[in-house]
């Protein structure tokens, strides 16, 4: 879809792919509507594109991990008089360990701002845009949506329901103007794995949030239902159609298998 002079919401935008998102949109014309929890570091991003590229942006501080953020969310781009075209879900974090021996509470934001953020803000300004009859929504799930996650259990568990969740909207609305694209990066050079805390949660070279959104707009291009970055990456996604279960869960366990 055209993207000069749209808005492009995007959440998770003060660094890694959502700043990539920012940047790349950006240059294509479109306003953006920066949304994380850090108002400095959005604020910083927000004058540079605007000096750079022209165009206008909104700031939204918000910590989606929290009950009753994506309405408010919503509510405040109601009252700025803001229409958004583009929505990118790519607010996420993982936990690395033990499920037992993991905080509970941390476990009851990673499912919050993973699934329910995703699911609530959809609801919320997917409707719009099927009355305009176009739109683009662009969840960020992951390769571990693809098998199960021992030792990142809850992780995995959230990126496979957000590859699902968006492979059925995408067939829902395909012909109703609004196409759905399930991102699905690696490991890439964010923030992701000091959030984490464990360096052994990452597998394989990390790719650049640069090359991972550009590999989204292709796949958007294309009309691809999902898009997985990096070859390796693809051929990892797709080793469950040639192992039995048991066996994925014993390679990926050792894996991810934790140093203590």
């Amino acid at each position: 879809m055209p993207t000069q002079n749209k808005w492009t919401l995007i959440t998770g935008a003060s660094s890694g792919i959502g700043e990539a998102f920012a940047h790349e949109f950006a240059a294509k014309g479109s306003h953006l509507i920066l949304v994380a929890r850090s108002e400095a570091k959005l604020s910083a991003i927000a004058k540079k594109l605007q000096k750079e590229h022209g165009i206008q942006t909104q700031v939204i501080v918000s910590d989606l991990s929290q009950e009753g953020s994506p309405i408010k969310l919503y509510q405040q781009c109601v009252e700025r008089g803001l229409i958004v075209d583009i929505l990118i879900n790519n607010a996420g974090f993982a936990t690395y360990g033990l499920f037992e021996q993991l905080s509970g509470p941390r476990q009851h934001e990673e499912v919050m701002l993973n699934v329910l953020a995703v699911v609530d803000l959809t609801h919320l300004f997917l409707p719009e845009m099927l009355k305009r009859k176009s739109g683009v929504v662009i969840n960020v799930a992951s390769t571990a949506g693809f098998q199960p996650l021992p030792n990142m259990a809850v992780y995995g568990a959230t990126k496979a329901f957000v590859l699902s969740f968006t492979q059925a909207l995408w067939e829902e609305n395909r012909e109703r103007g609004v196409q759905f694209l399930a991102l699905c990066p690696g490991s890439t050079e964010t923030e992701f794995f000091n959030v984490v805390g464990a360096d052994e949660a990452s597998v394989g070279k990390r790719d650049t949030p640069e090359n991972v959104v550009q590999v989204a707009l292709r796949s958007l291009q294309a009309k691809k239902v999902y898009a997985i970055p990096g070859f390796k990456n693809y051929i990892s996604a797709q080793m469950s159609r040639f192992f039995t279960r048991k066996q994925m869960l014993f390679i990926v366990g050792r894996m991810l298998r934790t140093r203590h």
